[in-house]
């Protein structure tokens, strides 16, 4: 009735995505002891065409999952569906470029890097993969060999969780608010990955194998794609006066995974560099998630991407879980901001210097781009050769404000989203910064209860939980498909070694470079 009323007749069409009903004091999703869903849907021209292009507005299924009922359908409103079609497809898109020439990643002696089961070796670093249904991709053990000898950076590194906070406050879609990692399981959504476009070059897989919700055995073939690649210049310099040049070309080593989480995938991406940097970066690409509007009447709180077509602002908002390990077990947290220096003792105005505060208790911090602030991690029994304590700082890239007002029921189980960065001591328990439950969860668990234990957080175990996102308020060229949007972040030393820790590399030609002009 609700499809024929908004101009549809097939119903067999119809495509449904399930979202979490989370906890908003709501019948019948304020009783917790039902495992519910709220069924959003669209309408498909053909069985092969793009539902998402024609949203059923405001028509919403809540299921008992357990009991497989409907227990209500919620209908607020007609509006008409979308007048176009909008597909992606091979199949749909027929005519393609022809102006791309082949530009081929060739390895003719293989890999650098060695894989002992899930032990890899690279250049100088050490680590282990490791694959869990919640979080997908975890790395285990990172270490990098510094004369011979391999120093620990971290324990364990993943992203751990993530929420999708909608900005629209209708009654479809006030409830949207979705903990993808926490509620659906990432890793359990992971892809099977395809050899030459999800990967390039010499690649090497991992299987991913996992227990189901019921339980069961469950394996995702070629989860996991490790390969390393190019990144441009890693130092160079030319002595003008001795006419001597020198230059490095840096590689990086990629450990992946990509899962599709209803209309959207999420890359997962961890890069290691030769210089002992490790990096984060989140690629989000797929379809943004749709509602239908009268052709040039969307509401403020979303963008008309498609005649009819409304993608809602929305945000992105991860969480990575850090267990430093800087030369050993026993870390502090200093935090530096560059201040400028009083005018009593700066008569020329140029005066400026970083300052260091040490957090001695667990608790959360914000960014400061006024005080380009950042966190150290040191280790107080190990010195450089400058007497100052061994490092790696975390380089914040990719921090957000919050827009949930932190008292309102998706405020309260997203706390984790209101500081950039958590501090704890390490306790086994303590995962996941939402909490271990997310299913009609109230906000109670999770990093934001961890900190208020007061715990030390001096000459310890420190677990550093960085959040990070994307604010997203979609464009036209965001649709069908969205080309990926980044984020991320990164861990660089800072005073963990006493040089450059490449001057070893040897010097290098790319035998298959030309100039252009000459293949004329």
């Amino acid at each position: 009735e609700a499809l024929r009323k908004r101009g549809g007749e097939d119903g067999d069409l119809v495509m449904v995505d399930p979202w979490s009903a989370g906890a908003y004091g709501v019948e019948p999703e304020s009783d917790l002891s039902k495992r519910l869903s709220r069924a959003l849907a669209w309408v498909r021209s053909e069985p092969t065409d793009n539902g998402y292009a024609r949203p059923l507005e405001g028509v919403v299924a809540v299921v008992d999952l357990n009991k497989m009922e409907v227990l209500r359908v919620e209908d607020y409103g007609v509006v008409p569906l979308p007048p176009e079609s909008a597909n992606w497809t091979r199949t749909h898109i027929t005519e393609t470029r022809s102006d791309q020439k082949p530009l081929e990643i060739v390895q003719e002696e293989g890999p650098s890097f060695t894989a002992d089961g899930h032990e890899i070796r690279w250049q100088k670093w050490r680590f282990r993969i490791g694959f869990t249904p919640r979080e997908g991709l975890v790395l285990y053990t990172v270490g990098y060999e510094d004369q011979v000898k391999v120093r620990p950076i971290l324990h364990l590194a993943s992203l751990c969780d993530m929420v999708v906070p909608y900005g629209d406050p209708g009654d479809a879609s006030f409830r949207k608010n979705a903990f993808d990692i926490g509620e659906y399981g990432m890793g359990q959504l992971a892809n099977s990955l395809t050899l030459g476009c999800d990967c390039l070059g010499h690649i090497q897989y991992f299987d991913a194998h996992m227990t189901d919700s019921r339980g069961r055995l469950s394996t995702i073939e070629n989860a996991v794609c490790l390969h390393e690649e190019d990144d441009g210049i890693l130092w160079k310099h030319t002595d003008w006066r001795t006419e001597e040049v020198e230059g490095r070309r840096s590689r990086r080593l990629v450990v992946s995974f990509i899962a599709t989480v209803g209309n959207y995938e999420y890359g997962f991406y961890w890069y290691l560099y030769m210089d002992g940097m490790i990096e984060f970066e989140m690629k989000a690409t797929g379809i943004i998630n749709t509602t239908a509007c009268i052709p040039g009447q969307p509401s403020k709180y979303g963008r008309e991407v498609a005649p009819g077509v409304v993608g809602q602002i929305h945000q992105h908002v991860f969480c990575a879980r850090l267990d430093m390990a800087v030369d050993g077990e026993e870390n502090s947290v200093v935090e530096c901001n560059t201040v400028v220096e009083p005018p009593e003792s700066n008569p020329y105005g140029n005066a400026f210097f970083e300052e260091e505060t040490v957090l001695t208790t667990e608790t959360g911090r914000k960014a400061n781009p006024a005080s380009q602030r950042y966190w150290k991690f040191v280790n107080p029994n190990k010195q450089n050769h400058v007497g100052r304590p061994t490092a790696y700082k975390l380089e914040p890239q990719s921090c957000i404000t919050p827009f949930l007002n932190p008292d309102s029921p998706s405020g309260k189980r997203s706390a984790f989203i209101n500081n950039h960065l958590w501090l704890t001591p390490y306790k086994p328990e303590e995962r996941f910064p939402a909490g271990d439950f997310m299913n009609h969860s109230d906000g109670s668990d999770g990093v934001a209860a961890y900190v208020k234990q007061g715990r030390s957080l001096e000459n310890t175990d420190v677990v550093a939980w960085h959040t990070f996102g994307l604010h997203h308020q979609p464009r036209p060229e965001d649709f069908p498909v969205q080309p990926c949007v980044t984020c991320g972040f990164k861990l660089m030393p800072a005073g963990f070694f006493n040089t450059n820790p490449c001057l070893d590399l040897p010097s290098e030609e790319n035998k298959a470079s030309c100039h252009a002009q000459a293949a004329e």
